[in-house]
């Protein structure tokens, strides 16, 4: 990550989940896990992981398919399953994270367990919250949930196994935080 991207990870943040999309217009990217150990940031983990069908945007905006870059915090967490465990306040909920009934079945298990990414909603609120600081145009709604195989509206997809060990890992009292684009916007 280059250094604008670094100047805006909030003092005291001990964990960074970064996203990093293969291409500015590609739904593929690479989640990776870094904490704080003393001064220094190690690797814990990486996944595959996918972002919007249309790729990443700077100016991100409702229904453009396409993932917000940037830095955003990770406070709430919820799903149609019970809490796995996390310390992140945590909303199960079967009707709200249940899936429109006319999505492709691949969709059906999304939204099993959802982390809110803080981008244009109110931290502090269950992930479905629809409050939009930003207003409704610049989207909101982005969450980090199951992977269907393929790209998302704006979301962050990873597998199952991920999404579980995120839910256990992520400590609010670390502070953590999304950092997510593609590579070359990442390094500028």
């Amino acid at each position: 990550m280059g250094e604008r991207i670094w100047k805006r990870v909030p003092a005291g943040t001990r964990q960074v989940v970064a996203v990093y999309g293969e291409g500015v217009n590609s739904p593929d990217s690479t989640l990776v896990l870094y904490e704080k150990r003393g001064t220094a940031w190690e690797q814990v983990d990486s996944w595959a992981s996918h972002n919007g069908k249309q790729g990443w945007s700077t100016d991100h905006r409702e229904g453009d398919e396409r993932s917000p870059v940037g830095v955003f915090t990770l406070s709430d967490a919820g799903g149609l399953l019970d809490d796995p465990g996390t310390r992140l306040s945590y909303t199960q909920d079967e009707e709200a994270f249940e899936t429109p009934y006319y999505w492709d079945e691949a969709h059906w298990h999304d939204f099993d367990y959802v982390i809110a990414i803080d981008y244009n909603r109110q931290p502090g609120n269950r992930p479905d919250d629809p409050t939009r600081p930003l207003g409704q145009g610049k989207g909101g709604g982005i969450w980090l949930h199951l992977d269907h195989g393929d790209g998302t509206l704006g979301c962050i997809s990873v597998p199952e196994s991920a999404m579980q060990y995120l839910l256990r890992r992520l400590d609010p009292e670390d502070k953590p935080v999304v950092v997510m684009g593609d590579r070359a916007d990442l390094q500028a």
